[in-house]
């Protein structure tokens, strides 16, 4: 036994990490309900496909700034401290939107609520990481983005059938006021881990830190960001086109466009959560972590990304559109994870927080990226068309297989642990 699994505490560590999942959940609410109040909205302001697909984006303006900023703060400042603040400015950004009707304030209120967000998933996951030993992350990291999912299915379940009964606006008000509620729990039970005291077996990342151009340059993190790029990719053109393609690509009405959001979460859901406890499971049955993590999240992206582009089949039902479309979207999801445990492994603990947050800010550029592409692919095809949807798909799919093979052949961790700490050692005799 490691004095990690010595010093664990498991009943206060998945307190932490139940609540963590709730603020992802909280922070997935606030992404998607653009995408979900996307017919409303686009028929009360007059808005084209390419102009939603601009405030689709807009999130992601400043996301990775502000996501690289929080990383390296979370190196040096407590968790808890920076996850209640942004949780505050999450919940209170979300008020303007109550009597906003400019494209440009609406994509100003979207762009500063991701400045807030940018930070969230590798402040939080480095704050889950200081309570689980790292043979045990997987889940608690699947529990972590799992809070995300539920956040798109109560978005499914309760965005639509607000918008219908009380106006799309009203959704705001009613984030804000969850976004309160998790503040006050964290302000209660939040707390701050140890365990990176105790990093048993690992670089000595609090008596060294390594040059970030080394880590950086590393096949593994460099893999590994591409893979973060795809998903996210994936993630994006979800949260933002996906009710739209539904209701307008599918024909359904707004409550069943609802209730399948519901679905795919329903399924996407323990479906990512399965694939991360079988990854863990193999890398505590002895497979080594280039095969556990490195091999197994680069699979998954390729059949995701072979999924996503099947949607471009004009033959295709619209059932298996849909499940097509799920379990694409649950698969791209095991990379969020499984591949932040791949970092941890050889990354010091004092500069895990910012190399997590480098990852999130190459990421956010798909976020970014995707929806305004798919935007101009649908205008041109014509709103009302679903070819556009289906090329918007294609491009996805193709981002998705080829971020997996990429990842397939340069992520090994084990690798890159020893290859760095060749390079602590080598930096220790130059010093001497």
């Amino acid at each position: 036994m490691t004095r990690e699994d010595a010093a664990f505490r498991p009943a206060t560590a998945w307190t932490i990490a139940f609540l963590l999942a709730f603020m992802m959940l909280v922070n997935f609410l606030d992404k998607v309900v653009i995408g979900l109040v996307a017919v409303p909205m686009t028929q009360e302001l007059g808005l084209s496909p390419t102009e939603f697909g601009l405030i689709g984006g807009a999130l992601h303006w400043l996301f990775a700034i502000s996501a690289v900023v929080g990383g390296f703060l979370a190196n040096r400042r407590p968790t808890r401290t920076l996850l209640l603040g942004m949780g505050l400015f999450w919940a209170l950004i979300q008020l303007p939107m109550l009597f906003v009707s400019s494209l440009w304030m609406i994509v100003a209120c979207r762009v500063l609520l991701g400045i807030g967000e940018g930070p969230a998933s590798p402040v939080a996951t480095h704050a889950i990481y200081k309570w689980f030993p790292d043979d045990r992350r997987s889940l608690p990291v699947a529990l972590l983005h799992s809070g995300s999912a539920m956040g798109l299915l109560l978005a499914g379940a309760m965005i639509p059938w607000i918008s219908l009964n009380y106006g799309w606006r009203t959704n705001f008000a009613v984030l804000a006021a969850i976004g309160l509620v998790w503040c006050a729990l964290w302000m209660l039970l939040g707390r701050e881990g140890t365990l990176d005291n105790l990093r048993a077996g690992q670089l000595k990342a609090d008596a060294t830190r390594l040059p970030y151009r080394r880590l950086l340059s590393d096949p593994s993190v460099l893999g590994n960001y591409a893979c973060h790029f795809a998903a996210n990719w994936s993630l994006a053109l979800t949260l933002t086109w996906v009710p739209s393609y539904l209701e307008i690509g599918l024909g359904m009405d707004p409550l069943s466009t609802g209730r399948m959001f519901v679905l795919f979460v329903v399924v996407t859901t323990p479906l990512s959560l399965f694939m991360a406890w079988m990854s863990q499971r193999l890398l505590l049955r002895g497979l080594p972590s280039r095969l556990a993590r490195g091999a197994f999240v680069s699979v998954c992206l390729v059949a995701s990304g072979l999924l996503s582009a099947s949607l471009i089949l004009p033959e295709l039902s619209v059932t298996t559109r849909i499940i097509a479309l799920t379990l694409s979207g649950g698969l791209a999801l095991v990379m969020y994870s499984v591949g932040p445990a791949m970092l941890a492994e050889f990354t010091p603990s004092s500069q895990r927080g910012g190399i997590l947050a480098l990852g999130n800010a190459v990421a956010s550029l798909a976020g970014l990226s995707a929806p305004i592409v798919t935007g101009l692919l649908v205008h041109g095809a014509g709103a009302d068309h679903p070819q556009g949807y289906a090329q918007g798909f294609l491009v996805c799919g193709g981002v998705l297989v080829t971020a997996g093979l990429i990842g397939l052949l340069a992520m090994n961790p084990q690798r890159s642990r020893e290859r760095l700490a060749q390079v602590e050692a080598g930096d220790a005799c130059s010093s001497a």
